[in-house]
């Protein structure tokens, strides 16, 4: 089977206070034509900057890629948005910049298609035929302001599969997706890859996304460090220029292999072992929250809220009667599947949103009761948010993002900077405290708004899906880090989420139907708001 991606020494270094910051060095790859290939890697291992070289909206510094046999490198122009919208389907990370405000769901599937000259009636059919399998098709006339973001995630998958394309690329599909719901989106993926006879790569941290795969590629530092075929018992290491071969931290542990190796041939093999003393695989540590679990006093109170959206025959409720308690030095998960209102309750809690019917209390205020502007000083005094967009000025340092935040809030130059150390260090972000946001990778973006939040050490901290994009070790970090904060400070801390690791580390796990007292079992879930 021929190769339908080939990707040889790719390199991509970006600069950056006349420095060069790499995010590839030297990968190098080959995709079958109708592989499903999916690749592995944690925060900052240059997935995403793969994919976007891949569609063409980033440029190689170095080194050629190659797909269907054209060089994507050297499209420009009209050839570019010839691949791109014949060739090319791309699912990226921040799926809503590809869903037009003033489109329905209907509309942004069918977008493609119209555009290659099908019929409306074209359009609708295959749009609605994705719907139903994504469990959305009585969404199809609904406007992404309209729909969660979960919702507005599988919108912008089958967005990108409507038009069959040769190559399908996809950046996270099911970051902010409920378990459930991610396993259902990639069976979808595989089930219409495999329909459509498309290659396709996917780039994630989820091990789910490992289901549908053919095989699994794992990148490191910018380079492809192993690969395994779907149900192989042994991985294939790679081996790069000069002989080096990289093992996995898995395998080094299991071997008992610390900080020097030995090797030697033995039956035509190669045997890798320790040097010296065999070390011991560490015993794996829980991240466990600094101080005792206390409840301190009620902070913010939720008394009969209920939201909806729309008027008239189109309303649609999000949630009726939900009442909460939320004390102070806790950190709370709030869960519910995807489209269930999680967004939509942290917005309110924040005064972003109003409540339909029912109060919001925060510290004695009813944020109900007050105006816009009222709403905003309270919140520039009380809460901090995380929302699911880290919404930082690319072209400052990941610190001055940080600083500029506690400038706003009255904390001076000196105090500023020191906080902004503290909290970036916290989020594994010491080494890249003067690093421009535009040059660091989603994980990394989305732990400097985490830090940002955290700096300001504010009464109510809400979290929306903050650990969505981040490999395991990194969520682990943000949960204790969040857990420590409300227990050090008192705070009250909200996460909506979906994340096993962040419910670990919780006080207290809220399913958000719980919280409702008066709900139709039989209703379809409501949509929250996208995240402006």
């Amino acid at each position: 089977m021929t190769s339908a991606v080939e990707i040889r020494d790719l390199f991509r270094v970006y600069t950056e206070d006349g420095a060069g910051v790499p995010a590839l060095q030297g990968l190098t790859l080959s995709v079958r034509a109708r592989e499903i290939c999916v690749v592995l890697g944690p925060s900052g291992s240059g997935k995403s900057t793969l994919l976007r070289i891949l569609a063409g909206h980033d440029r190689p510094s170095a080194g050629t890629v190659r797909v269907m046999g054209v060089d994507v490198g050297r499209l420009r122009g009209r050839s570019l948005a010839r691949y791109r919208s014949q060739t090319l389907g791309y699912a990226e990370q921040h799926y809503r910049r590809a869903l037009a405000e003033e489109l329905s769901a209907r509309d942004l599937i069918g977008l493609q298609l119209g555009l290659a000259g099908a019929s409306p009636s074209e359009r609708h059919r295959r749009a609605d035929e994705l719907l139903e399998r994504v469990g959305l098709a009585d969404r199809a006339g609904a406007f992404p302001a309209e729909l969660s973001g979960g919702e507005q995630q599988r919108i912008a998958v089958c967005a990108a599969l409507a038009h069959r394309p040769a190559l399908l690329v996809a950046d996270e599909p099911t970051g902010e997706l409920d378990a459930a719901t991610a396993s259902i989106l990639y069976g979808l993926i595989g089930e219409l890859a495999r329909e459509e006879g498309a290659t396709t790569i996917i780039v994630s941290h989820d091990p789910r996304s490992a289901e549908i795969a053919d095989r699994i590629v794992r990148v490191r530092d910018g380079r492809v460090s192993e690969e395994a075929a779907r149900g192989g018992d042994d991985e294939s290491i790679v081996v790069g220029k000069g002989g080096w071969l990289r093992l996995s931290e898995e395998l080094l542990h299991r071997a008992g292999i610390g900080g020097r190796a030995a090797a030697r041939i033995e039956e035509g093999a190669i045997v890798v072992s320790a040097a010296g003393e065999r070390v011991e695989a560490e015993a794996a540590t829980e991240t466990a929250p600094v101080g005792p679990a206390v409840r301190g006093p009620v902070v913010a109170q939720l008394r009969g809220v209920g939201k909806r959206f729309g008027t008239g025959e189109t309303a649609r409720p999000v949630f009726d009667g939900v009442t909460a308690s939320l004390a102070g030095g806790r950190l709370y998960a709030v869960t519910g599947p995807s489209g269930s209102g999680k967004t939509t309750l942290l917005h309110i809690l924040a005064g972003l949103e109003l409540p339909d019917e029912g109060d919001v209390v925060v510290l004695g205020t009813t944020v109900s009761d007050l105006d816009r502007s009222a709403r905003a000083r309270f919140r520039a005094d009380t809460v901090g948010l995380v929302g699911q967009e880290p919404g930082l000025v690319p072209f400052l340092s990941a610190r001055e993002n940080v600083e500029l935040g506690l400038s706003l809030r009255g904390v001076g130059p000196d105090e500023a900077e020191s906080r902004a150390r503290e909290a970036l260090v916290a989020v594994g972000l010491g080494e890249r405290l003067d690093s421009r946001v535009a040059v660091l990778s989603a994980g990394e973006r989305e732990r400097v708004a985490v830090a940002r939040a955290v700096a300001a050490r504010p009464a109510v901290l809400l979290a929306d899906e903050p650990t969505a994009r981040l490999d395991q070790a990194n969520g682990l970090a943000v949960a204790a880090l969040l857990s420590r904060l409300a227990r050090e400070t008192g705070a009250t801390v909200v996460c909506a989420t979906h994340d096993p690791i962040v419910m670990e580390q919780a006080d207290e796990v809220l399913p958000l139907a719980t919280l409702t007292a008066a709900t139709d079992p039989t209703a379809a879930p409501a949509p929250a708001p996208a995240e402006s």
